[in-house]
């Protein structure tokens, strides 16, 4: 079966058969449409089962083959949800201490904290946090993201994957409206954790990068604070209290 040329399309008239001619009343604006039109006009021929001329064909007959021969598009329009987000809701000034009342310390020098069993005239050298909370996409049961700086600095907790041990490090965050809204789906789910309470100001501090890994100190005194798994032997408790 030979097709009509390109050529012959905008001829205007086409022979489909014996007795039946196809009038193109308009230039097909794209070559999809040229190609549509070709494909109609062969399923045309295709359903012509007897001339055109018989007495037995009749008007409904010809409207019958076009209704099928018809190309039908579709358009498909993909609907991509929205990711997924934390907002933040506000900033509290708290203090910190770990269930052994121990303080908190920063060391410049390595740029971690410590936990330390800080004696009389020394409590200037205690951390306090900022400590912004945001709504969660899709809230857990007792559980809160926060997001925990060093106040009068720029330093926020953040935990990163290196290797198989998650890793608990001390980031500068000079923009801090980044921290505004936080993609669940992006980087910056590494400042992010859920502050649990247990108990009158007792919380435990889980990342959100990192399920199941804990802020948490030694059991010896002067030790680095660091992340740990619900098993280790470390204290996972915290007493954060919110300052006035």
């Amino acid at each position: 079966m030979s097709h009509p040329s390109f050529c012959n399309i905008f001829g205007y008239i086409l022979n489909m058969s014996e007795g039946l001619d196809l009038e193109v009343s308009r230039h097909p604006l794209t070559m999809k449409c040229v190609a549509n039109l070709i494909i109609a006009m062969e399923r045309i021929k295709a359903s012509i089962s007897e001339p055109v001329l018989s007495t037995d064909f009749q008007d409904e007959h010809l409207l019958s083959i076009m209704l099928e021969s018809i190309v039908e598009e579709q358009t498909v329009i993909e609907r991509t949800a929205a990711p997924a987000q934390f907002s933040r809701t506000g900033e509290l000034q708290c203090s910190i201490t770990d269930s052994q009342k121990r303080d908190l310390i920063l060391v410049q020098s390595s740029m971690e904290l410590h936990a330390v069993m800080l004696q009389g005239g020394s409590d200037d050298r205690k951390v306090f946090l900022n400590m912004a909370t945001y709504v969660h996409p899709t809230p857990i049961a007792e559980a809160r993201p926060v997001a925990l700086g060093i106040k009068d600095t720029n330093l926020y907790l953040s935990c990163h994957e290196d290797g198989d041990k998650p890793t608990l490090h001390l980031e500068e965050v000079t923009d801090k409206n980044s921290l505004l809204r936080v993609r669940a789906d992006s980087e910056m789910v590494r400042f992010l954790f859920y502050k649990r309470d247990s108990g009158l100001n007792i919380s435990t501090l889980m990342s959100a990068r990192c399920p199941n890994w804990y802020i948490s100190t030694a059991q010896d005194d002067q030790q680095v604070v660091e992340m740990c798994e619900e098993s280790a032997h470390r204290y996972r408790s915290f007493n954060i209290q919110r300052q006035s």
